[in-house]
């Protein structure tokens, strides 16, 4: 095996030890999921070469290289699936522009708006349970959200978080970033002006989408944060995995923000306010974990018809065309779920997400059939790696090759092509 493609033994002993203790735990509380076998964590979260496929590891591993040594780029974490089981693991560049101190696969980056499946995903979970009804008004489980014409007495829970509450694209972002308490601006929404009549039309938000943290801490009496960790974190062998600025600081490696131009940003906590919306941290290998339960491999704890709910095409998103354009030749038919998008891709129903706050990039994208799909994550403002996922994906399908990170155009200093609604449009907000 290839040094590049190896966690390392030290890093591995760290996973299965983490994994011991959590196998240790006593009887799960009424709060927590039961922990996912610890011989099968213990293998999912190892690399298997054997289950190698489809993709040229060597190739994509160069590319890689070259893209990380883009004057755009600071650090890089990449995850590969096949088949259920990951494949590829590897860190790129660094941690801090400058430092010396590598990415490896146990650095933890932020998710940005790839944190938007982990609220649907546990409010499905919930709602399996009888805790939750998404068709319920949101009125019932959060008091801070108060909608044009009293609307949030007919707009749902699954409405929030599918992005039908009939606001403005990112409503009142620019006021999170400024620091006002998001409860108090979701109470300032009632003042604003309808697009349209809740569940009629499909617009992103960010702190409107994190009254769904409310609503599940509401019916489960824990702080989201909380419940995260103990209903999907911790089951899924996610041991990097948190919600809050402390948990990425706390991090033995974890990411600085950097510019388009490597200059070092200040870590806000703007997003880590609406953690429904933004507020997920980990290191690739527990993202790659994340994909993996969403793709079946874990049913213990996701079962199928959870991941039915929150990944079934909802709502339409032809936007999405206009500003993912490059990739027209393959790409189709957009729709989001309950924090997922789905899209048609050579004939191939895939499901992903990408993300964006101040001096972070994010994305997941996975065919739930072949159980295999591709993670990142990376520290600058550069949305230009965004081609990465389709590059994996032409390799699963077995299509022609094409060089959608631009890798090869000219220039060198390009931020990148992919115009994604999640990118920072001049401040720190995560979009989706």
């Amino acid at each position: 095996m290839e040094r590049q493609f190896q966690i390392g033994v030290g890093g591995f002993a760290l996973v299965v030890a983490a994994v011991a203790l959590v196998g240790q735990r006593p009887k799960a509380a009424a709060d927590e999921t039961p922990v996912h076998a610890k011989s099968d964590l213990v293998k999912l979260a190892s690399i298997s070469t054997t289950d190698r496929r489809s993709i040229d590891y060597r190739a994509l591993d160069e590319r890689l290289r070259r893209m990380a040594e883009k004057p755009t780029m600071v650090g890089m974490a990449v995850g590969i699936v096949e088949g259920g089981r990951i494949t590829f693991l590897n860190g790129y560049g660094e941690t801090v522009a400058g430092s010396g101190e590598k990415v490896t696969p146990q650095t933890v980056f932020r998710w940005a708006s790839v944190s938007k499946g982990v609220a649907g995903t546990m409010a499905a979970k919930l709602a399996e349970e009888g805790k939750l009804d998404l068709s319920a008004p949101i009125a019932r489980y959060s008091p801070t959200l108060k909608l044009p014409g009293g609307n949030e007495q007919r707009a749902t829970l699954g409405d929030v978080l599918s992005h039908r509450l009939g606001l403005y694209r990112n409503a009142y972002d620019d006021k999170l970033e400024a620091g006002e308490s998001p409860s108090l601006i979701r109470q300032m929404y009632a003042s604003l002006a309808s697009l349209c009549a809740p569940g009629t039309c499909w617009s992103y938000q960010n702190i409107a989408f994190d009254s769904s943290s409310e609503a599940i801490a509401r019916v489960v009496g824990k702080p989201y944060q909380q419940v995260v960790a103990n209903r999907l974190f911790k089951p899924l062998g996610m041991t990097s995995a948190s919600v809050t600025r402390d948990g990425l600081e706390r991090a033995p490696s974890w990411a600085r923000p950097h510019s388009v131009g490597r200059r070092p940003l200040e870590l806000s906590d703007a997003y880590y306010r609406v953690p429904a919306a933004g507020g997920v941290n980990s290191n690739i290998k527990d993202m790659a974990l994340w994909m993996i339960a969403q793709m079946g491999g874990m049913p213990e704890v996701l079962d199928q018809n959870v991941l039915d709910q929150i990944h079934a095409p909802l709502v339409a998103t032809p936007n999405e065309l206009g500003r993912l354009r490059k990739f027209r030749e393959r790409l189709d038919e957009p729709y989001y779920g309950y924090g997922w998008r789905s899209y048609v891709y050579a004939g191939h129903r895939i499901i992903g997400h990408r993300g964006g706050v101040n001096g972070y990039r994010s994305l997941i994208l996975f065919d739930p059939q072949l159980k295999s799909g591709v993670v990142a994550l990376w520290n600058s403002n550069t949305s230009q790696p965004g081609g990465i996922e389709f590059e994996v994906m032409d390799m699963l399908y077995g299509l022609p090759f094409r060089d959608w990170m631009e890798i090869d155009k000219g220039g060198g200093s390009s931020t990148g092509t992919i115009a994604s609604a999640e990118d920072v449009n001049g401040g720190g907000d995560t979009r989706g």
